[in-house]
């Protein structure tokens, strides 16, 4: 038997103490041949017996003797069925209590047990790491391929800027037409009739150029200009 435990030697009870609690509640054991007297007595026997003993376990042996005492008593005096708490739901809780207390205890104990770092075992001092080995495997169709070589040739072909020839009639020219026209005609002309017959693109350069040569020659004295509101019509004729 583990010489931790509290066993009791009474008249009518050898055995642990736990044990016999548990039985008194079950009503399996005659408390009222249990001496009290002789129950404290080695309850203190043996806290003197075991001074070495963690503080706790005796502790627990004295709730347990406090409610043995407390049930004879509740035997031996006359019951109230009124009263509150009843005497086997508290012992039934007691006993609930210190059982998951020991199973807390056991599990602390193997826990603690176990190994530990830089005690029971010791890490290496240069850990080797792992060595990964990455291999790519690709995946890729004809169009993917036509794809990405076009975006490289795109990238790496030389570019060529080429500036498209534009045809557009330049000022000198249209001072020499506006010029040569204006000194045949002798009533007031619009300008859009000494444009050449050319394209919408030439015509626009043309009607460009022609306004700039005739502003030109109105500031030289060659010619007159006339427009009766803005955005109507200009008219322009030789001086005379």
């Amino acid at each position: 038997m583990d010489d931790a435990q509290l066993t009791l030697d009474l008249d009518g009870w050898e055995g642990p103490l736990d044990l016999l609690l548990s039985l008194a509640r079950g009503q399996k054991v005659d408390l009222r041949k249990i001496s009290i007297l002789a129950l404290v007595e080695q309850y203190l026997a043996y806290v003197d017996s075991a001074r070495a003993l963690k503080l706790e376990l005796a502790a627990d042996y004295l709730v347990m003797a406090a409610w043995l005492a407390y049930l004879k008593s509740a035997l031996l005096l006359p019951r109230d069925p009124l009263a509150e708490p009843d005497p086997e739901k508290l012992a039934l809780r007691l006993q609930l209590r210190l059982e998951r207390l020991s199973a807390m205890r056991e599990a602390g104990a193997r826990l603690m047990a176990r190994d530990r770092t830089g005690r029971d075992v010791f890490l290496r001092g240069a850990p080797e790491g792992l060595r990964t080995v990455r291999k790519a495997a690709w995946q890729a169709e004809i169009f993917d391929l036509i794809a990405a070589y076009g975006r490289i040739s795109a990238r790496t072909r030389p570019v060529m800027h080429v500036v498209a020839d534009r045809e557009v009639m330049t000022l000198e020219a249209a001072l020499e037409r506006v010029s040569m026209l204006v000194g045949e005609r002798i009533d007031w002309s619009v300008i859009e009739s000494f444009l050449p017959e050319a394209g919408e693109r030439l015509r626009r350069s043309a009607l460009a150029s022609s306004f700039v040569a005739a502003l030109e020659l109105a500031r030289q004295g060659k010619i007159e200009l006339r427009q009766a509101s803005p955005f109507a019509p200009l008219y322009l004729r030789a001086r005379a």
